[in-house]
């Protein structure tokens, strides 16, 4: 069933918010908030549109700040061991290891030990958490904490 997540980001592999460093996107539009980072906003559109909305997380559809996002899931019990982690499944970056969520993506698959693909909005390869477009990345394990949600 999570694989539907997964097949509909992939879909979206490529899009980029129009004009550039604008964060205006179909996202942050069906969202009711464009024109600001939307990685979160990608990732509930994502779950929506798999026919498995995330509710209410800070917007009635989703979530669109990646700390809102982290504090709601730990309040919800969703948090779970990288190793547990499936195809689907909500990924969190600390990219500065200050315990502030910088950005979110969908888990796809394990690679190794220490590496994992996942599928973001809103990142590139000059600039991870605001980059303008939809990517597939190898993220690292270390950087990152995973979310089941119950749906």
């Amino acid at each position: 069933m999570r694989d539907s997540i997964t097949t509909v980001a992939a879909k979206e592999i490529g899009y980029s918010e129009n004009p550039i460093n604008s964060n205006r996107t179909k996202y942050g539009k069906w969202f009711g908030f464009d024109g600001v980072p939307w990685c979160a906003m990608f990732v509930s559109w994502c779950y929506d549109k798999a026919k498995f909305p995330l509710g209410n997380i800070g917007f009635t559809k989703g979530f669109a700040g990646c700390q809102t996002g982290f504090n709601y899931f730990t309040k919800k019990g969703w948090i779970i061991n990288a190793d547990l982690a499936k195809s689907g499944d909500i990924v969190l970056f600390d990219w500065n290891n200050d315990g502030r969520h910088d950005h979110t993506g969908i888990f796809v698959r394990k690679i190794d030990e220490d590496t994992f693909e996942a599928i973001e909005g809103n990142t590139s390869l000059k600039n991870q958490s605001n980059g303008g477009s939809v990517m597939r990345r190898h993220r690292q394990y270390s950087q990152a904490i995973f979310i089941h949600p119950k749906l």
